[in-house]
């Protein structure tokens, strides 16, 4: 027990380089409220619900960060700062990173009806500062959420998502950025899709343009020659 709890604070270590020990890891509010999330989880699992209530609202008192007792949570998850929500449907796979302010929320609350209405998290994703997961979507194994993103659809494994709503990156990311991503995000490479068709179209013309300066410059008449 001790030494997976090593190897978690290590785990973070590996993903933040502002740490600078184990001790310093300690103090941050994301491994505070993950560590209450798991008293919470397992007075909830016991259907103690009002006492798992209650350390769900310490932590978020002293954490900023909102995580319902109800949402399953694997191995090595970090949150890096605060102002983040999860839901009480969420499922989060183990090496999961998520930045502040994003919500793994649900959709149609007026209903008041119970049920899987939480995004899913697979293993190793990345979500950016800012994003927005809402509805039981899946987001596959390896996924990279860009900030601000908003997801509202089953995300395939390592696609990264960027936008509003949120549309696959058309690059190579692993062959650009192989490795972490923090924020979710390529760096170095204009990740906006609509940016990209963007200068595929002008390719597109600036190509059309020269053909027809050629087709142009066949049609005109040749000089003729001056007579003796």
């Amino acid at each position: 027990m001790v030494s997976g709890f090593f190897d978690y604070l290590d785990s973070v270590k590996a993903r933040d380089p502002a740490a600078r020990s184990r001790w310093e890891i300690l103090l941050y509010p994301g491994v505070l409220a993950l560590g209450l999330h798991r008293i919470g989880h397992w007075l909830f699992a016991g259907r103690l619900y009002f006492l798992a209530r209650v350390v769900n609202h310490i932590a978020r008192f002293l954490t900023a960060i909102d995580i319902h007792p109800g949402a399953t949570i694997g191995r090595n998850f970090f949150i890096d700062h605060g102002f983040t929500v999860i839901g009480e449907t969420a499922e989060i796979g183990d090496n999961v990173t998520i930045y502040q302010n994003v919500t793994l929320g649900g959709t149609n609350p007026s209903t008041g009806v119970g049920g899987k209405r939480h995004p899913t998290l697979r293993d190793g994703v990345v979500i950016g500062s800012g994003a927005q997961v809402l509805g039981p979507v899946v987001v596959g194994e390896g996924a990279r959420i860009g900030a601000n993103a908003v997801v509202t659809g089953d995300v395939a494994p390592g696609a990264t998502m960027v936008g509003i709503p949120a549309r696959p990156v058309p690059v190579d990311t692993v062959h650009y950025s192989p490795g972490f991503v923090p924020y979710g995000t390529v760096f170095g490479e204009d990740c906006d899709p609509a940016r990209a068709r963007l200068k595929e179209l002008e390719d597109e013309i600036d190509e059309l343009r020269k053909e027809v300066a050629s087709m142009r410059a066949r049609r005109q008449p040749a000089p003729k020659a001056k007579s003796a």
